[in-house]
Order: C-alpha cells, then structure tokens, then sequence
C-alpha cells in the first residue's frame, strides 16, 4: 500500500517538531538534528521537515512505494500519461537509500515516488555538501540531487 509523503522545509526544527508532534499527537519516527520524520497510519503519510534550505514552507511531495513493484506500477502511470519522469536508482538522501522518480507538476511542484532501501547514517553524500536536497534546477525537471545519483528524501 502506498503512502503520501510531504516535506516541508522549516526554519526552527525544534518549534516544528513540537507542533507537528502535537498535531500528529506522537514524536517522530525518525529525529536527526536537521531533520525529523513521521510515518504515520491515520493518516497514511511519511511526512518529513527539515531545515536544509534558507526557503521555508512545501519542500516537495511524493508517493513512497512500499515494494519495487509498486514503484513500477507508478513510473507506468506516468508513462501512460505522457509524463516526463527523471528516474534515480540508489539515492542517498534524508538518511534513506531509495530508488525514485522524479516529476514535475505544470506549476513547478516537485513530486517523487520512491521506494525506500534502507537507512543510512548521513543526509545526503558527500557531494551534496552545502546544498539543500530536493530542490528542484531551474533549468529542468531534475531536482538538485538527482542528476549526481546522490539522491534526495
């Protein structure tokens, strides 16, 4: 079954995690100190913040896969419908290795459907340093990740 997934980009982790805790009336899944995650099941979303970025506010959005054929199932869809999809295999980001594909709505809402491999202990790789992940290139439908392999959440 598959799972909404938004990321918001926050200014103050700790005054965030506080009212999205409150509002979801658990703590996070997963803390880090530039980062926090909530699964949750009512509802069904992964929803993710952090504060990567100097912008504020709809990081991007997503459809987390929960198996390799759901993920399939997904870049179809979008095949079908003559979407452009950027896929990325074995990308490191948000302390997650996943495999995704990228697209990008006709107002420049970055969306990703990925299926989750594994955690990892860093954001992002190494490359990533200084740059904020899951931001979207001007000049195309990648994100700032994705191109590299590197990744993003």
């Amino acid at each position: 079954m598959k799972r909404l997934h938004v990321h918001v980009s926050v200014k103050d982790l700790d005054q965030s995690i506080h009212f999205y805790s409150g509002l979801f009336a658990t703590a996070p899944s997963v803390q880090k100190n530039d980062y926090a995650k909530w699964l949750l099941d009512d509802p069904r979303v992964n929803f993710a913040i952090s504060t990567r970025t100097d912008a504020v506010g709809v990081n991007h959005l997503g459809i987390q896969a929960e198996t390799a054929e759901e993920l399939a199932e997904i870049e179809r869809r979008a095949a079908v419908a003559g979407l452009n999809a950027d896929p990325e295999t074995g990308a490191n980001c948000c302390y997650a290795r996943s495999d995704k594909h990228w697209l990008e709505d006709p107002q420049g809402v970055i969306w990703e459907a990925f299926h989750t491999l594994g955690d990892i202990p860093v954001y992002g790789s190494e490359r990533m340093t200084g740059e904020a992940c899951c931001v979207a290139k001007p000049e195309s439908t990648a994100t700032a990740c994705s191109s590299s392999g590197s990744g993003c959440c």
